[in-house]
C-alpha cells in the first residue's frame, strides 16, 4: 500500500501533474490539431524522462564515479568548497546555515580533519543578497564541531567555482600551503578538479556528498516522475555545462 500511495502522489504533486496536464491537452487537440499536439507531446516526454530516476541517477553518477576518494589523503591542507547558506535562519551557536551538499561537505572535512590533524580552508561567499555567507557560518559550525579556531581558514569572497580556485589559491600560497585535499560533492567534482588545476594547483580529489548509489536495481518507483529526480538531472545538466564552459 506504501508504495501505491507513492505512485498516486507521483502524478498528483509537481512535475508529474504537469506531464499528465500535457499529455491531456495533447489529446483534446490530437484530432484538431496534430503539430502542436506533437510538440506537447514531445515536451511531455522530456519532462517524463527528465523527472524519473531511472534517467537521473546514471547521469549524475556518469560524474560522481570520476574520481573515488583515497584511503589517505595526501595534502597540507583541506580545502572544501561551498554549496550555498541561508541566512537568518536559527542554529545552535548563532544565525545561519549551510544547505544540504554544503553541510555534507563540511561534515566530511571534520571528519578528516580528525583522522588527519590538516588544517581545513572553506571557501565560499555571499552568494546572494538574501542568503548567508558560506564560509562565515562554515567556520563557526566547523569550531561547534570541536576543530579549534588556528586550524581554519576561511575564504569567504568567492562567488562560483571558478572563484573558488582562483580565491583559494592566493589564500594558500600566502598561507605556504602547496597541496589541496579537495573537499566537495562528487557530482561537482569535475567541474572543481579542472578549475583548480587551472588555478595553477594539484589538488586530491577527495569526493562526497553522493547522490547516485551504486547499485543497478530497477522496480517501478524509478520509472516514477519526482521533483528529486527533476533536480538531480538540473544538477547534473549544469556540470556538464560547466565543464563545457571551462573548456574554453
Amino acid at each position: 500500500m506504501i508504495y501505491v500511495i507513492k505512485f498516486i502522489y507521483s502524478f498528483i504533486l509537481p512535475p508529474g501533474i504537469f506531464i499528465v496536464l500535457l499529455l491531456g491537452i495533447a489529446g483534446w487537440l490530437w484530432r484538431s490539431s496534430r503539430r502542436p499536439a506533437v510538440a506537447l507531446l514531445t515536451v511531455a516526454l522530456l519532462l517524463y524522462l527528465s523527472s524519473i530516476s531511472l534517467v537521473a541517477a546514471p547521469l549524475v553518477g556518469s560524474l560522481e564515479h570520476r574520481y573515488e576518494q583515497p584511503v589517505r589523503p595526501d595534502g597540507d591542507v583541506i580545502v572544501v568548497l561551498g554549496g550555498g547558506a541561508s541566512s537568518g535562519t536559527p542554529d545552535l551557536d548563532g544565525q545561519g546555515n549551510l544547505y544540504g551538499s554544503a553541510a555534507n561537505r563540511l561534515l566530511t572535512a571534520a571528519r578528516l580533519y580528525r583522522e588527519s590533524g590538516l588544517p581545513i580552508l572553506f571557501s565560499g561567499g555571499q552568494v546572494f543578497s538574501d542568503s548567508g555567507n558560506e564560509a562565515d557560518i562554515a567556520k563557526r559550525q566547523l569550531i561547534g564541531l570541536g576543530v579549534p579556531a588556528s586550524a581554519i581558514l576561511a575564504e569567504n569572497r568567492s562567488l562560483n567555482t571558478e572563484q573558488n580556485a582562483q580565491y583559494t589559491a592566493e589564500l594558500m600560497a600566502a598561507e605556504g600551503f602547496s597541496r589541496p585535499v579537495l573537499v566537495t560533492s562528487a557530482f561537482h567534482m569535475p567541474r572543481a578538479v579542472k578549475q583548480f588545476t587551472d588555478a595553477g594547483l594539484a589538488p586530491q580529489a577527495y569526493p562526497t556528498d553522493y547522490l547516485d548509489s551504486r547499485g543497478t536495481a530497477v522496480y517501478p518507483g524509478k520509472f516514477t516522475p519526482s521533483g528529486d529526480a527533476l533536480s538531480t538531472t538540473a544538477t547534473a545538466l549544469k556540470e556538464y555545462l560547466g565543464l563545457l564552459a571551462a573548456a574554453f
